[in-house]
């Protein structure tokens, strides 16, 4: 963290500088706004993982309580109840991985809102050192 900080240090000093502090702070604004509009698109989004989640797993355990119920009529039964036994077992397997995959997605989306705040934080954090620099910089600049 703290070579992070000193790689910011304030390089732009005096008014010739002035070019250059205008052209990082554009760019960073810039970066600044296209995280923000990225950040709140996963944010939006991730109601909508939630509910597919969720879904997904009611199939399952919906599936997974059908193919259980056949299993046990299948022992007791004949070659018919066996074949629907297996077939409800490959549906509420298939539902059990397409609710593990909907979970992992729902983790992925949190991810990344988490890695955007980050990278927005940073962006932010260098947002205002380059205000600081340009405040210094102004008030060194002769008043007419």
């Amino acid at each position: 963290m703290v070579t992070g900080s000193t790689a910011y240090a304030q390089v732009y000093k005096t008014p010739a500088d002035t070019v250059k502090l205008n052209k990082e702070y554009k760019e960073v604004s810039n970066d600044i706004a296209d995280l923000t509009a990225k950040l709140t698109i996963a944010q939006n989004n991730l109601p909508d993982y939630q509910a597919k989640a969720n879904a997904t797993e009611s199939n399952a355990q919906n599936a997974a309580v059908t193919s259980s119920v056949q299993a046990d009529k299948a022992t007791k039964g004949g070659l018919k109840e066996a074949r629907k036994a297996k077939r409800n077992s490959k549906k509420a397997y298939h539902e059990a991985k397409n609710a593990q995959s909907a979970k992992k997605d729902v983790s992925h989306q949190d991810d990344k809102i988490e890695s955007l705040t980050g990278q927005l934080a940073k962006k932010q954090e260098r947002l205002q050192q380059l205000t600081a620099m340009r405040t210094s910089i102004n008030a060194q600049l002769p008043i007419l």
